[in-house]
């Protein structure tokens, strides 16, 4: 019934590989969303000593680092996987 409704029609080459490419993308935005909050989380965690409503100046400098460390590290991992 429902194949009366909605004939099935297969893709052409084109679309297939623009869907492709479009679920690669959003595969790669989720997978940055989840790789930037597990970084927050940890260098938080590391970083933050006692709960305020400000950050204190080694607490940002902690967290700037901590950040920059992860991301080289990622770009590493990264460019050794693509090469």
């Amino acid at each position: 019934l429902f194949e009366k409704i909605m004939p099935q029609q297969m893709p052409s080459p084109e679309e297939a590989q623009m869907a492709m490419q479009q679920m690669q993308r959003q595969s790669a935005e989720q997978n940055m969303q989840a790789m930037i909050q597990t970084i927050s989380h940890a260098c938080f965690e590391k970083c933050l000593t006692r709960p305020g409503t400000r950050l204190e100046s080694k607490e940002q400098t902690c967290l700037a680092m901590c950040m920059d460390r992860y991301m080289d590290t990622m770009n590493v991992v990264v460019k050794a996987m693509t090469d």
